[in-house]
């Protein structure tokens, strides 16, 4: 087996247990969860093929919605992400940069991760919101969810893309 593999799916674990064991019961104001999942998404190589992260955010929205009773909302959100991801990378990296990038601080740079994980979250999170409440009479809840759990995720992720760029 190949290793980058075994890692993709010791990460894929990890983000379901941390998410459906602590992150699920964390409602801060009652309204902003933080959804740290979308970073295996976003974590993709360029060259990864697009149907490999398409199952990859299929399989792990599942996995998800499964631990945290919500019926295909994040299956949805994240396939979506999956379809987007190299869309949403493509501005961030340079024409020159190898094939084999994995988008992470150390190689975009901080400034170009930061802005690189606030579009990805952002979008991730209007696209899960919008399908989770599916009506935009209580809009005010709505944004602040968005806006709140965008918040919270960006942090977490910047805090762990910053640990792993200082332990390497």
């Amino acid at each position: 087996m190949n290793l980058n593999f075994l890692k993709s799916i010791l990460l894929f674990i990890v983000l379901v247990l941390v998410q459906a064991l602590v992150l699920n019961n964390i409602h801060l104001f009652g309204c902003a969860t933080p959804l740290l999942y979308v970073y295996m998404i976003m974590i993709f190589r360029r060259d990864y093929p697009r149907w490999g992260i398409l199952l990859w955010g299929f399989l792990l929205g599942l996995c998800v919605d499964i631990f945290s009773n919500t019926p295909g909302v994040a299956a949805a959100s994240l396939t979506f992400m999956g379809l987007l991801q190299p869309y949403l990378l493509m501005p961030f990296i340079n024409r020159d940069s190898p094939d084999d990038l994995q988008p992470t601080m150390r190689t975009l740079g901080g400034t170009k991760f930061f802005y690189y994980t606030c579009i990805t979250v952002f979008i991730y999170c209007l696209v899960f919101f919008t399908i989770e409440t599916f009506t935009f009479f209580n809009w005010l809840q709505w944004l602040e969810s968005v806006v709140g759990s965008a918040a919270l995720t960006i942090i977490l992720i910047l805090v762990i893309e910053n640990t792993r760029k200082h332990n390497r």
